[in-house]
């Protein structure tokens, strides 16, 4: 095994990791919140925030460096289209995911309380509900678009 093998592999498994956690830690939010149930909610949002900083917060960190690796490697440049549509998309991407995680921990927090208390889920927890559920779909576009850069390799030239 070579060095590029290996980060390429790093790199691919990390990219299946932000997609694969991301779309599973949307499907269990949202399952939860049809539920419409204050404990069944708290309870899915406490392993969603761990989800999300145990897996998606690391492969975060690893695909730029890998990237930037591979990058080296292959003796390309940061500066062509490809690289640079998909470093602008993927800092989009931070854009939206950085609010939805400090939107996960607040909706985990009502959940919690509205649990302890057999109280209803605060209108706060709807709104942000709503605004965690649109920030997804750009940031899920943005990450088909840069799999497909990152296969296809397009030249904008």
């Amino acid at each position: 095994m070579d060095l590029y093998f290996v980060m390429e592999f790093i790199h691919i498994l990390s990219a299946a990791v932000l997609f694969g956690t991301g779309l599973g830690i949307a499907f269990f939010m949202f399952v939860a919140d049809r539920t419409g149930d204050a404990r069944v909610i708290a309870a899915t949002a406490r392993t969603v925030v761990i989800a999300d900083f145990l897996f998606t917060a690391t492969a975060v960190l690893v695909q730029p460096a890998t990237g930037v690796g591979l990058v080296i490697l292959t003796g390309r440049s940061l500066c062509e289209g490809w690289i640079i549509l998909s470093l602008v998309l993927y800092v989009a991407i931070g854009a939206f995911w950085l609010p939805v995680v400090w939107l996960q921990n607040e909706m985990r927090k009502m959940a919690e309380i509205a649990a302890s208390l057999d109280a209803p889920l605060p209108n706060r927890y709807h709104r942000f509900m709503r605004i965690w559920f649109w920030f997804g779909w750009p940031a899920f576009g943005a990450i088909l678009v840069i799999f497909w850069l990152m296969v296809s390799k397009p030249s904008f030239a």
